[in-house]
C-alpha cells in the first residue's frame, strides 16, 4: 500500500488514523502525544496542589497562581493571558476571582487596571507545591534520560510548534 508509512516493516498503530493517512502521519502521533501529556500534566498539577493543601484548585487556577507568583512582580489579566497563551480571558478572570476569594492573591487597582500578586499565603502554597514537586517528580526522573539540556531543547521545540498551531488556528478562523 503506497500510503503505509512503514511498507517493509510492521504496520504502525496510529492513534488518530483518520487524521494520519498518507504524508504527515507523524504529526497525528505528535498531537496524540500532546493530548496524553496534557492530561497527565493537569492531573499531576492538581494532585501536587492537593498534597500541598489546596485540593479545590483546577489546573488553570494552579497555573494562574504560579504565573502570578513568578518573578515576584505584579501582573495584569492581560499579562497572565499573554504569558500562558490563553485567548479566553474570561476563564483566567474567573480563576483570578477564585484565587482572590481564597486569599491566595490580592489585587490593586492602578488607573483602569487591576494588578495581581500573591499573598503570603499564596506564596507559601507555591513553596509547598515546589517541595512536593521536587520530591515526587524531580527526584524520580531517571538521570541521563532527560537532562537539563534535553529538556530545554524540547521546551524550545514546543514553543516553536505552538507558534505553528497559533498560525494554523488563525488560518482556520479565516475560512
Amino acid at each position: 500500500m503506497a500510503d503505509d508509512p512503514l511498507p517493509s516493516g510492521p504496520r504502525r498503530i496510529v492513534s488518530s488514523s483518520h487524521l494520519a493517512e498518507g504524508p504527515g502521519w507523524e504529526s497525528s502521533e505528535f498531537e496524540f502525544g500532546l493530548i496524553i501529556a496534557f492530561h497527565a500534566f493537569t492531573r499531576w498539577t492538581q494532585r501536587c496542589m492537593a498534597a500541598a493543601g489546596m485540593p479545590e484548585l483546577s489546573a488553570l487556577e494552579i497555573l494562574v497562581l504560579h504565573n502570578t507568583n513568578s518573578r515576584d512582580r505584579d501582573k495584569r489579566l492581560s499579562d497572565i493571558c499573554f504569558l500562558l497563551n490563553i485567548e479566553d480571558s474570561h476563564t483566567v478572570n474567573y480563576a483570578l476571582k477564585k484565587l482572590l476569594r481564597l486569599e491566595l492573591l490580592e489585587g490593586r487597582k492602578r488607573g483602569k487596571e487591576v494588578f495581581y500578586r500573591t499573598t503570603a499565603t499564596g506564596a507559601a502554597l507555591c513553596q509547598s507545591y515546589r517541595r512536593i514537586r521536587e520530591q515526587c517528580l524531580l527526584e524520580t526522573l531517571p538521570s541521563g534520560e532527560a537532562d537539563g539540556a534535553e529538556l530545554r531543547r524540547i521546551a524550545a521545540a514546543l514553543r516553536a510548534l505552538s507558534g505553528q498551531y497559533d498560525q494554523a488556528s488563525r488560518a482556520a478562523a479565516a475560512l
